[in-house]
Parts: C-alpha cells; sequence; structure tokens
C-alpha cells in the first residue's frame, strides 16, 4: 500500500477497503488532528507572538495564526524565482508575446505600445540593476473604466509598490510576487490596454493566440473526462473525483474507467481515486466532501472557483462546476477571474465565454460529449446558475489575507465554500512566503479567509504548507525539482474566518 495513495482517500469517503486491508496509520490526514488543528490557534512564544499580529493593519482583515514569514526573493542564483525574473520572464514569456504578435505590434497603431513595451524588456534585460517605479498616471477622458475604477487600482498599485520604490529595489530585491504581478500589469499599460481612444489596443488581449491554440487542444483530451463526469454519482465519490478532475486534468488514469458507470461498484471509483492521488502530499478530500453533503442536503449551495489558466485547466474547472449544480452541491457557481490580461492563459471572462461557446459549436458527430457538456454550460449560465465576476484584486500581488471589500465582504456573506485553483492563487494564499512546509493549511489561509476554502494545487513555485514531513522527503527522494514541475499536489481545507 502507498503511503499517499488512494486507498487512503476511498476509506475516508467511506468506501468498502480494497482487498479487505485494514486502515493504514498515516500522519498526512488524521480527521481528529485535522480539526483539532482548525479550532485551535497555534501556540507561540512570547517573542513569536510579539511578532504576530491578530488583524491586518491595512484592512482589519484576520490573518494567519502562526508569524508570518519573510517572502520569496529573486536574488539567488538557481532558484525558480531568480531564473523567472532575470531571464525566463524576458527572454521566453515577452519574446513568445512578440514573435505571436508580431505584425499587430510593428503596425502604426500600435507604435507606442511596441516602444513601451521594448522599454519594459530592457528594464528586466537588467533586472538586478533597473530599480522599480510607479505605474504611469492614467489618462481619465482616454481610459475606459470608471473614475472610480481608475482612482482604485492607481491607489492600491500605488500602496503595493511604495514600500519597495522608497526602498529602492530592484526587479530582483523586491518580492518576487510583487515583481511578477507588476510586470504583467507593465505589460498592460504598455498596450494601452485600456486606451479607449485607440481601437486597436483598446481591450487587445497579447496572449490570445496562445489561449485559443490552447482552447483548440483542450478538446480532444476534454472529449472523454466530459463523458466521465456526466456519470458520476450524486455522492461524496462524485465530487472527489470532481475535484480530481480539477486538480490532475489529463493526468487522471481512465483506463480502468468502468463502461457502464451508472451501475457500477463504487469500489471502482475508489481504484480511480488510488490511481489518481499517489502524488499528493497532503489529502483533506473527506473534509471537503463532508463540507459538499451538507451542502446537498441544505440544497442552496453558493460556491465559488478562482479560477487559474485558460484552455483545458479552465474546462476541468467548468466541469466541476457542472458536477456540482447537477448533483444538487451547488445552486449557484461564481467563477472569480482575471480583470485583465496576466500570466499568459490566465483566464478572463471572456474566455470563460468563449470556452463555453466554442464548445457549444464543436460537432456533436465528433465531440457529443463536448458539444453536449457546451449546450448544458450555456443554459447553466442563462439561468443564473452560473455566475462570472471579475475583480482587480485578482491581477495583483497583494496577499490574501488584504482581500479588499466589497469582494471579502460578499465572499464571506455570500459564499459557502471557494475553491482556489492554480499555483499564482495558491503563493498568493501564502504570502508568497517562506512557511515552514508542514505547518498546517488552516493556521496559514483557513483561519483567515472569508469563507470555507479548498486549495488544489500543483506544485509549480518553492513555497508551500500543510504537507506531511514525510511526504515531502518521499517527494524529495523521487524528483529534484518536485516543488516546481507540477508533478505533485494537495488538496487542501480550511474553514474560513468566524
Amino acid at each position: 500500500m502507498k503511503l499517499g495513495g488512494g486507498t487512503l482517500l476511498a476509506q475516508l469517503l467511506s468506501l468498502n477497503y480494497l482487498n479487505n486491508e485494514s486502515p493504514p496509520i498515516v500522519k498526512a490526514f488524521v480527521p481528529g488532528k485535522l480539526f483539532s488543528t482548525m479550532t485551535k490557534p497555534a501556540t507561540t512564544s512570547t517573542s513569536s507572538a510579539a511578532a504576530s499580529a491578530t488583524t491586518c493593519s491595512k484592512t482589519g482583515n484576520p490573518l494567519p495564526n502562526l508569524p508570518i514569514p519573510d517572502p520569496l526573493l529573486s536574488l539567488t542564483p538557481g532558484t525558480w524565482a531568480y531564473d523567472t525574473m532575470s531571464r525566463r520572464l524576458n527572454k521566453e514569456i515577452l519574446q513568445r508575446t512578440y514573435e505571436e504578435n508580431e505584425e499587430a505590434f510593428n503596425s502604426p497603431p500600435f507604435a507606442t505600445a511596441l516602444e513601451k513595451f521594448n522599454i519594459l524588456r530592457k528594464e528586466l534585460d537588467d533586472a538586478a540593476n533597473t530599480k522599480l517605479t510607479h505605474l504611469s498616471p492614467v489618462d481619465e477622458i482616454t481610459d475606459g473604466r470608471s473614475p472610480e475604477v481608475i482612482a482604485r487600482e492607481e491607489r492600491e498599485w500605488h500602496d503595493i509598490l511604495a514600500p519597495y520604490i522608497e526602498r529602492g529595489d530592484t526587479w530582483l530585491s523586491a518580492p518576487w510576487l510583487v515583481t511578477e504581478f507588476y510586470a504583467y500589469r507593465r505589460l498592460i499599460e504598455a498596450i494601452g490596454y485600456y486606451d479607449k481612444s485607440n481601437p486597436d489596443t483598446y481591450l487587445y488581449d497579447p496572449f490570445q493566440v496562445a489561449k485559443r491554440a490552447g482552447l483548440e487542444s483542450s478538446v480532444k483530451s476534454a472529449e472523454n473526462m466530459l463523458e466521465k463526469i456526466v456519470s458520476l454519482p450524486h455522492t461524496k465519490e462524485g465530487v472527489a473525483l470532481a475535484a480530481a478532475f480539477a486538480l490532475w486534468g489529463n493526468k487522471m488514469d481512465l483506463s480502468i474507467w468502468p463502461a457502464d458507470a451508472e451501475n457500477s461498484s463504487l469500489d471502482v471509483f475508489a481504484k480511480i481515486l488510488h490511481a489518481a492521488d499517489e502524488n499528493l502530499l497532503h489529502d483533506d478530500t473527506a473534509v471537503l466532501t463532508d463540507h459538499c453533503e451538507k451542502l446537498r442536503e441544505r440544497g442552496d449551495g453558493k460556491i465559488d472557483i478562482i479560477v487559474d489558466n485558460a484552455g483545458f485547466e479552465l474546462v476541468t474547472d467548468l466541469a466541476l462546476a457542472d458536477h456540482l449544480v447537477a448533483s444538487g452541491v451547488a445552486q449557484v457557481v461564481t467563477f472569480q477571474l482575471k480583470s485583465h490580461p496576466t500570466f499568459v492563459s490566465d483566464a478572463l471572462e471572456k474566455d470563460l465565454l468563449e470556452t463555453v461557446e466554442h464548445y457549444a459549436s464543436l460537432s456533436e458527430e465528433t465531440y457529443p460529449n463536448a458539444h453536449a457538456a457546451g449546450l448544458r454550460w450555456k443554459e447553466y449560465l442563462d439561468a443564473g446558475k452560473w455566475v462570472c465576476h471579475e475583480d482587480n484584486f485578482w491581477v495583483q500581488p497583494s496577499p490574501m489575507w488584504e482581500m479588499p471589500d466589497p469582494l471579502r465582504s460578499d465572499m464571506k456573506e455570500r459564499c459557502d465554500l471557494a475553491f482556489v485553483k492554480g499555483d499564482a492563487n495558491y503563493r498568493r494564499l501564502l504570502g508568497d512566503r517562506y512557511w515552514d512546509y508542514s505547518s498546517p493549511f488552516q493556521d496559514v489561509v483557513g483561519c483567515y479567509f472569508p469563507c470555507p476554502v479548498c486549495s488544489l494545487r500543483t506544485l509549480k513555485a518553492e513555497v508551500g504548507c500543510g504537507m506531511d514531513k514525510e511526504q515531502v522527503e518521499r517527494a524529495k527522494s523521487l524528483d529534484d525539482d518536485w516543488m516546481v514541475n507540477g508533478r505533485f499536489g494537495v488538496v487542501q481545507f480550511g474553514t474560513g474566518a468566524e
């Protein structure tokens, strides 16, 4: 039996034990201890307590229960942060962005955009010596947003950057999360994304080529998955599998899926879960499914999905939302989406709507399941069972314990559960800081988040928490790049602030 395998997950979901084995003892998830951890703040020494406030000085929101550690910087050669900010962002991402938009960028309407784009690239080319600067002032006459939105975003970005600009920080010495988000905001500024006086650059998505390619290539993999989603049982096991699809996507092994899924024994689904989660370093699926079962019994669940990438990953999010609505766990699912293009593939409302339309328009003969899913998703949107919400907070580097109102108050009052998808969102849950890998997720995230929260994350950055020490050592022994290559993942649940 594997230490982190799906047999444990199946047992926790109240399935029959496979092969009549006794429950294994695994430190990664012990229900009694987990709930004890969730309800008791971490004990700290006097010095640690003095260094750890209970509420955020900026917002008044609750903070993590544990003393907040230092943020990741980009100064150390050999780290993913250093490589991203000193090389990869400019030489790979922005270079590919130029190549995919070369014709537009070299056209007369983009002359100013290209000049500013090249200035940004020049700064990144000398990231170690180039100091950060504030965003340029906005022309309210030509900006397509409301004065209130403009003023708020200007204030937010000024407050984010001010400490590092005043200190004379460079692209490498300021926190990695700040500079990475800032680079994409600078790209939006360079393009003239909000400049309604230039119809060629206004709302121009420089990542549209990549997103479209991801959408079109997603269909073949999704066709198989979407056949399975509609056959999931309306039980805890169904939620567990839908969440596993949203986490692992096309890494799921579907070769053992039963031909007659609707009439199959739940033990079959346990075997599929076993194959899916052997690389989980922490697994709170049992707590998640218990929570979802309560929402199903209540009948009026409101669930948010904080979306990460467009393309196939977004399709898995839609599949999860599909199951949550169809199975009665959620009455309404709200997709929290980015307000402007960022991180290449991150999804905006337009990307979600384009995905739904694309799937609905597919050939029913060639892709019957994807086509049917697209039509079903359109009905959810039309009926208000799916709602899209964009917010500037999702394109900024502030830690999520600084979530502003009205977003935070809305989620606290309305939302029964929020799924947080993707690595950048996870980094923000943790403030992109050096938490001990074994620090409980409840004490780092669950204690401050505005509502119950479940993170579905494959590891792609050098931060983490809530992972069992033995599991971490196992991952290290299997893969030197275990923190950054997406091979390992976590399903982590927090209760939310009281």
